[in-house]
């Protein structure tokens, strides 16, 4: 009598077991295959994320040369094509690339325009800052202080590339602008600043030098002096970028 309890329990257990299984399978089913499209998905956008960089890094160098060998022209068609891709870092360098050519003729608006989509393109900061201080040497002699204001004032936090010219830049500014007694007092900081550049310390002593003699009416032409100067880069950001085909640099995956 006990085996046959015993028998009837164990298949009710079986009976349970098969309802369960005949509930569930197509769950899991269907999970396994959204797990496999998730990962050929992946997959795929890998790929043709790396193939965008590789042919990014291919047109930018191709780019370099041109100008290297007195060809502008195509390297500007290739920065303009590059520019264009989804390779974070090299498309951030073509659209600086594009606004020095825009600058070159005088341009202004449109080298502001292409250094703003330079630096949200930008996968770090010592791209994207240089893009964001460029844009502020552009329009240093030309823009309201306020504008400049908001454009350089976040460049200057603790941990930022270019803090250090992000100050000159404001303290320029101030200059410009009027503001005798600010840009004095900015321009005392650089002068005695340890973690700023000589050429940035002369330039501030320079500029004390004309405030304290009362030679105001030259600000203009220190302004566009300054304006014309390359931003400082630690580095050129190519460096930065992890190595590409033929030992070219290569931007990091877009953000």
């Amino acid at each position: 009598m006990t085996d046959l309890f015993e028998e009837v329990e164990e298949q009710l257990r079986s009976d349970r077991y098969r309802q369960f299984a005949r509930t569930a399978l197509p769950w899991l089913l269907g999970l396994a295959a959204l797990a496999l499209v998730a990962t050929l998905g992946y997959w795929g956008w890998d790929s043709w994320k790396n193939k965008q960089i590789d042919q990014a890094s291919e047109q930018y160098a191709e780019a370099l040369e041109s100008m290297a060998n007195g060809d502008p022209a195509k390297a500007r068609g290739l920065w303009a094509t590059v520019s264009k891709s989804q390779a974070g870092g090299y498309k951030a360098l073509s659209l600086m690339h594009l606004a020095a050519f825009a600058a070159e003729e005088k341009k202004t608006v449109e080298a502001v325009k292409l250094l703003d989509e330079a630096a949200k393109a930008a996968p770090d900061p010592i791209i994207g800052d240089a893009a964001r201080l460029k844009s502020a040497f552009a329009l240093l002699d030309t823009a309201p202080l306020a504008e400049l204001e908001a454009r350089l004032k976040p460049l200057m936090e603790d941990g930022r590339p270019y803090r250090v010219q992000a100050r000159e830049a404001l303290a320029f500014a101030k200059l410009n602008a009027g503001d005798l007694k600010a840009a004095r007092s900015d321009f005392v900081l650089l002068s005695q600043s340890l973690d700023a550049p000589e050429t940035v310390q002369s330039r501030a002593a320079a500029a004390l030098g004309l405030i304290d003699s009362g030679s105001a009416k030259s600000v203009a032409a220190v302004v566009k002096a300054a304006a014309a100067l390359p931003p400082p880069m630690t580095m050129d950001p190519a460096m930065l970028l992890p190595p590409g085909p033929q030992g070219q640099p290569q931007a990091n995956p877009p953000q």
